[in-house]
């Protein structure tokens, strides 16, 4: 008996089909069936499935003799089940990667005797034209926590996207309570909410398994038709297993709000319902209401206009769409108003003299006390406590965040008023990344730019020849906005030859050494100690630290190059696995695809969200990364450093880079996980041959990290003090691990 039967029913999808069928069946997880169901599609669909099921057999094909849609062909494949859990899958979406693993991992963790009835899992939207976006009600997925509960327990559950796809159901749980699907446009309405209602235990995975493909004519729901006048019909039904159901009967007044909820969503849209249809449409949705309204139940107020006629209900909107007009009218003006007092405001403090003892911070587009900027400040309120340093942040939930701006750190919010008085009369101006244009350069004013470390990838200028790494850059507007720099902070001159190059304006290179970088040249041990205790790293445990970068040859930027869950387990047991992203895939969908349920699951520990990446290197005693420049830091440490360069030809092909960092490299190269695994097991990745290319790696790229960056800074560019420049190339002095030794050979 498979632990898995995936019904996927088919029609009119040969372009697709394929990929479907291979995401299922190329998945980590076997022990599977897959029912297709060919309902009696016109095109080269049931050839595809014959195919498929001829070559391999844990495919079975039905082939109906007349189409009867997708809830019944559903229904034919049920009898033919013989899986734990069923898993419906249609035929244009697809498995994501490790899904069906993950899946199996879950139910086998929520330690059922039989285990739950329904595990909900995440999904992604994948565009036509390439954009993937996260489900927006994720964070249910991730409250529900670890157990098993009912509907009831966690209502929030009822949020989510009522679909049939986005969930595995135990097959004896189906059969018992008899759960088919009816025939209709929306026949997942009446199978989603019994199905949740009655569940004694469901559980949930915080993890994107499934891509739903959103087709560039949209989905047959999106289509304008009179066959949306089924969604009545299918609420009738939901209705009526209700009302065979005593013991369920407190789901009527959600069933009732949500059915007109739904209703009006329909009649909200331009492209469902022909306009003749739309008044008739109506009326039965207001039929509906009244006649299943459950007694004593409050009516919500957006509901309420489902009490009076068609008339009323687009009164009412037409006067919802004028307000909203009048209020953007009226921000409108009010923005001009502002914008003209603020122009004769800007023009009055520019004539007052600049404040010399005022400084003006910002890191990473405004995201705190951050990278270098933050080490020249802190070094600024140690050595020059008169200077009054004030950090820009994005908006208040920045600012109250005091991970990113400690409660004691002065503070203005960008484009506020105060941001304004700041940027005007401040003399200096320290930033890793470029101040928005209307920051005007004063005469006078100094412009400190530190980078964000040593570039190996193409940058500024050099982007123009790579239209996919430019893509959404304004290259000449990013140049101009460099115009206003007049020192660019370097730590190696191989750094200075790059940054004058890539950004062509008139600055001075200064040989300071990387402010942020001064914290891991005079690192002690107790300093990674303190931070593994923070993450959580058992005592003694080796720490192995992954910082993939993200690639410009596939839209969104990430690239899943590695399986985590089986690095983590290839590691063993002593070791602990540390993945950080790339700051820009923080936010987006990259997280959801296994990263965010390993850490929860304890295989890993997902490090993306911390702010200081000092700590996680200061925490680690093994750098594995592709193309990040966190090598260059990483090598002040004197640890050792792998290099996974599986896909390096595509991505200096889509995004360029200064020198071929596989023939340079800070450490032992792998080009493919076989490799990689081979360098962690067999002790290559510490020998002596990796010593020395750390040693020549550090001396060309850190030259200058000296352990004095953000004082050299602070005294010479900020206070005219003399200060000597680094001398030499930093010797081979090792920074002490915080953990034992690393992997053993097997």
């Amino acid at each position: 008996m498979p632990r898995f039967s995936v019904i996927i029913p088919c029609f009119k999808v040969q372009g697709f089909l394929r990929e479907c069928l291979d995401s299922v069946l190329d998945q980590s997880y076997r022990d599977i069936e897959v029912i297709a169901v060919n309902d009696c599609s016109p095109d080269g669909c049931g050839a595809i499935l014959d195919e498929y099921a001829a070559r391999d057999e844990r495919v079975r094909v039905l082939h109906l003799e007349e189409n009867v849609g997708l809830g019944r062909a559903r229904n034919a494949g049920l009898p033919h089940a013989t899986g734990d859990y069923l898993l419906f899958l249609d035929s244009d979406d697809t498995l994501t990667p490790g899904a069906l693993r993950a899946m199996a991992d879950r139910l086998a963790e929520t330690a059922c005797p039989d285990g739950p009835d329904v595990l909900v899992f995440d999904y992604a939207r994948t565009y036509w034209w390439g954009g993937t976006r996260r489900n927006v009600l994720a964070e249910v997925l991730a409250e529900a926590g670890d157990g098993t509960f009912t509907a009831a327990e966690h209502p929030g559950i009822l949020d989510l996207l009522m679909v049939v796809w986005n969930k595995v159901y135990r097959r004896d749980f189906v059969e018992r309570e008899g759960f088919t699907f009816p025939p209709g446009y929306y026949e997942d309405t009446p199978w989603t909410f019994p199905v949740m209602f009655s569940a004694g235990r469901i559980a949930t995975l915080d993890r994107i398994c499934l891509n739903y493909r959103q087709r560039r004519q949209g989905n047959i729901l999106s289509t304008t038709s009179r066959r949306h006048f089924d969604v009545h019909a299918q609420y009738e039904r939901v209705f009526a297993f209700l009302d065979a159901r005593p013991e369920l009967a407190r789901w009527r007044p959600f069933l009732h709000a949500k059915m007109g909820e739904h209703c009006l969503d329909i009649l909200s849209k331009p492209d469902r319902l022909p306009p003749s249809d739309k008044a008739e449409f109506f009326r039965r949705t207001a039929e509906m209401f009244r006649a299943y309204r459950p007694e004593g139940a409050e009516i919500p107020a957006e509901l309420r206009l489902l009490n009076g006629g068609y008339a009323t209900y687009l009164v009412r909107r037409q006067s919802g769409r004028a307000g909203r007009e009048l209020e953007r009218r009226a921000r409108q003006a009010r923005g001009v108003v502002a914008g003209r007092a603020g122009r004769v405001r800007t023009a009055v403090n520019r004539r007052r003299p600049l404040d010399a003892g005022l400084a003006v911070y910002s890191a990473f587009s405004h995201r705190g006390v951050l990278g270098d900027p933050a080490a020249v400040y802190r070094k600024a309120r140690e050595i020059a406590p008169h200077l009054r340093g004030v950090w820009v942040v994005r908006d208040e939930e920045c600012a109250a965040d005091t991970a990113a701006l400690p409660p004691d750190t002065e503070h203005v919010v960008l484009g506020s008023a105060a941001y304004r008085r700041v940027t005007e009369r401040a003399t200096f101006f320290v930033n890793n990344v470029n101040w928005p244009g209307a920051v005007a350069k004063r005469p006078g004013s100094v412009h400190i730019h530190t980078h964000q470390g040593t570039p190996l990838k193409y940058m500024g200028a050099d982007l123009l020849g790579r239209p996919g790494a430019r893509h959404g850059v304004d290259v000449p507007q990013m140049l101009r906005r460099a115009d206003r720099w007049d020192y660019s902070l370097v730590a190696s001159r191989y750094a200075e030859r790059v940054w004058e190059r890539a950004y062509p304006c008139h600055f001075t290179s200064v040989h300071t050494g990387s402010p942020r970088n001064d914290v891991l040249v005079g690192a002690a041990p107790e300093d990674g100690r303190r931070v593994r205790e923070r993450l959580g790293v058992p005592e003694g445990h080796t720490v192995v630290l992954y910082a993939p970068t993200r690639r410009e040859y596939r839209r969104g930027g990430h690239v899943e190059r590695i399986d985590l869950a089986r690095l983590a387990a290839d590691l063993g047991d002593g070791h602990t696995l540390v993945v950080r992203l790339h700051p820009s895939l923080a936010t987006g969908p990259a997280r959801g695809m296994g990263l965010t349920e390993l850490h929860r699951r304890g295989v890993l520990i997902d490090a993306t969200d911390e702010p200081h990446v000092e700590d996680l290197m200061l925490a680690s005693d093994l750098l594995i990364t592709d193309y990040s420049a966190l090598m260059f830091d990483y090598a002040l440490l004197d640890r050792p450093i792998v290099i996974h360069a599986d896909d390096w030809g595509a991505y200096t092909a889509s995004r360029g880079a200064y020198f071929d960092v596989t023939a340079e490299a800070p450490g032992h190269v792998s080009r493919s996980y076989r490799e990689l695994a081979w360098l962690l097991a067999s002790g290559a990745w510490r020998d002596e041959e990796a010593a020395r290319l750390r040693s020549a790696f550090r001396a060309r790229f850190c030259e200058y990290d000296d352990g004095l960056a953000a004082e050299r800074v602070v005294r010479t560019l900020m206070l005219g003090e003399p200060m000597p420049e680094p001398v030499g190339v930093p010797g081979a002095r090792a920074v002490p691990s915080a953990g034992r030794s690393l992997l053993t050979s097997s």
